[in-house]
């Protein structure tokens, strides 16, 4: 087992919350979370930041609105992966709704690869749209904005990427990351940012008049969508993006979700009416991410888009079939990388960059990222890209921030990369096929310059020690009402246990009966998966768990979600809180 660390927190903080109600380890799981009050903790739609201090917000407003007014014709160019999908039916729902003339392109990523490059411009041209409007993508897109105003068109460009060094020559440009914006939360996703821009469109049209005697459009309507697509791009939950999750999970929850969404949950086996941040990542954004993996994410737009639930259920098992498609390839590219890794030694290589000729362009940032979980270094899986390119996809470790690792290089080895971005944990790049060796190398070493060897140890953080009279029912349904993900971590305990019991169940899981052990005295016995092992676990634990609600035959009780353990007498002694 890891290293285990217990997160640090503050215990004014703490107290200050158990004094306002909160249950004493729910007030350390939020102390550990830089929460010091509950107004931070308020998911009401009025803490949501308000659209003025976004540069060029008020700008792209007033555009979209002379463009309808005007009756010109606007196309939508996405990305192809869930935010960018989510992003492009915020935009078409919202624009519709306004009496825009808009339709939608989501480029192939592997005819024109990402962006708004010159050929989807020229793609994009034969429609004769008088805008273009980006979403999820732009801010890179120096060329393709170039040959989008060759040909007369505008282009306004949503985005939450980190920008170059030089912005194209949009006629608007929002983005929360670009030099001079004031917006408080830099880490809207691309559907975020897509929903901001519909908001102050609806006030600049407010303004105007055009809902004069008549009902405006309600745009908390789409929250789902936004919950989605943040959820899915892994983008850090500040309060800003809980509130955005929360408010959308609770659309899909009292049925008032799109369609689509609710197909996609349901086609899983799972239920609309308990949807949770983990079905919105390992549920229904798998299964849209599929398309714009294996064949054209337009199927998974027409899936969010779809107003009825006889299509979105037949669009929902499209999508299915793919990501059932997408499971196998995976599993052949995970064998081929073992074999890969079998001649890399994990303590030598720093920065891990693999490639084979049979992978699947469309795979590889999921096989990077399981490659990662396995050896806990930076990770850049390649497969072919069509002529002489090799195409990139990296997932990286949290001392490093692989973009701008990627910059690094970039300016070091000048011609090296042909194109790359992204962010701290994910980026992609694109070589050329003879400099594979070389990147290897030059990945290697501008790792070993940015790291320590600490941040190569894989350690597990918890939030402690639970009490066996905390394993209960209450404390795991409240913990299942707040919002958890990226850069506000689910809870997860450590403690010792004794195994009562085990045995198999399902497709090779292990069901446990487990005794808490806790200041030398033995707790009432509580139930506990261990999914993914199907061999019998020693006498004693220690083990990092979840508390999980388990619901069956119409009855709710508490259950433990192993994580991982060690036998108790073998285990690495808990670390000092972490600093």
């Amino acid at each position: 087992m890891p290293e285990i660390v217990d997160r640090a927190f503050d215990p004014q903080a703490r107290d200050s919350l158990q004094r306002r109600g909160l249950h004493p380890a729910l007030a350390r799981v939020f102390a550990a979370r830089g929460i010091a009050s509950l107004e931070q903790l308020d998911t009401s739609l009025t803490r949501l930041h308000e659209p003025g201090a976004m540069r060029n917000l008020a700008q792209m407003g007033q555009v979209l609105a002379d463009a309808i007014a005007q009756r010109s014709k606007l196309l939508i160019v996405g990305d192809y992966d869930c935010d960018g999908a989510t992003a492009s039916a915020v935009g078409m729902l919202a624009l519709r709704a306004f009496g825009a003339q808009v339709d939608y392109l989501v480029p192939n990523r592997f005819e024109f690869g990402y962006g708004l490059t010159p050929e989807i411009v020229r793609v994009a041209a034969q429609r004769r749209p008088d805008y273009l409007i980006t979403v999820d993508n732009g801010i890179a897109s120096v060329e393709g904005v170039a040959e989008a105003n060759r040909l007369g068109m505008r282009v306004l460009v949503t985005d939450h990427h980190l920008p170059g060094d030089a912005l194209p020559a949009a006629a608007c440009i929002i983005n929360p990351n670009q030099a001079g914006c004031g917006f408080p939360s830099k880490h809207l996703a691309g559907v975020g940012v897509m929903f901001y821009a519909m908001l102050q469109l609806r006030a600049e049209l407010r303004a105007r008049g055009q809902f004069a005697g008549g009902e405006e459009p309600n745009l908390a309507q789409l929250l789902d969508l936004v919950a989605l697509g943040t959820v899915a791009d892994v983008v850090r939950l500040d309060q800003n993006n809980r509130v955005l999750v929360h408010q959308g999970l609770a659309r899909i929850r009292a049925g008032r979700g799109r369609p689509g969404i609710r197909a996609l949950i349901q086609i899983a086996g799972r239920d609309p009416a308990a949807a949770g941040s983990y079905d919105l990542g390992f549920v229904v954004g798998p299964r849209l991410n599929a398309a714009g993996r294996l064949e054209d994410m337009s199927i998974g737009v027409e899936c969010l888009l779809a107003e009825g639930d006889s299509a979105a259920q037949e669009l929902a098992r499209r999508l299915d079939e793919l990501n059932r498609e997408r499971r196998g390839i995976e599993a052949q590219m995970h064998e081929d990388a073992r074999v890969h890794l079998a001649d890399l030694d994990p303590g030598e290589a720093w920065g891990v960059a693999l490639y084979d000729e049979g992978w699947h362009q469309g795979v590889i940032g999921i096989l990077a990222a399981r490659v990662r979980e396995q050896v806990h270094r930076p990770v850049i899986a390649f497969a072919p890209g069509g002529g002489d390119e090799l195409k990139g996809s990296g997932r990286s470790i949290p001392g490093l921030h692989l973009r701008d690792a990627l910059d690094l290089i970039d300016k070091r080895h000048a011609g090296l990369l042909r194109r790359f971005g992204g962010h701290a944990a994910a980026a992609g790049v694109t070589i050329d096929r003879a400099d594979f060796a070389r990147f290897r190398t030059v990945f290697d070493e501008t790792v070993r310059g940015l790291v320590s060897p600490a941040d190569l140890e894989r350690r597990i953080e918890t939030d402690g020690e639970l009490a066996p009279a905390d394993m209960n029912i209450g404390l795991a349904s409240q913990l299942s009402e707040f919002v958890w993900g990226q850069g506000f971590p689910a809870p997860v305990f450590r403690g010792r246990f004794r195994v009562l019991a085990q045995r198999v169940v399902g497709s090779g899981h292990l069901k446990l009966r487990l005794a808490p052990i806790h200041a030398g005295l033995e707790g009432l016995p509580v139930d506990a998966m261990l999914f993914g092992r199907d061999e019998a676990i020693p006498d004693q634990v220690l083990a990092v768990f979840r508390l999980d609600v388990n619901e069956w035959n119409g009855a709710r009780s508490v259950q433990l979600v192993l994580d991982s353990w060690d036998a108790a007498g073998s285990a690495r002694p808990v670390a000092a809180q972490l600093a």
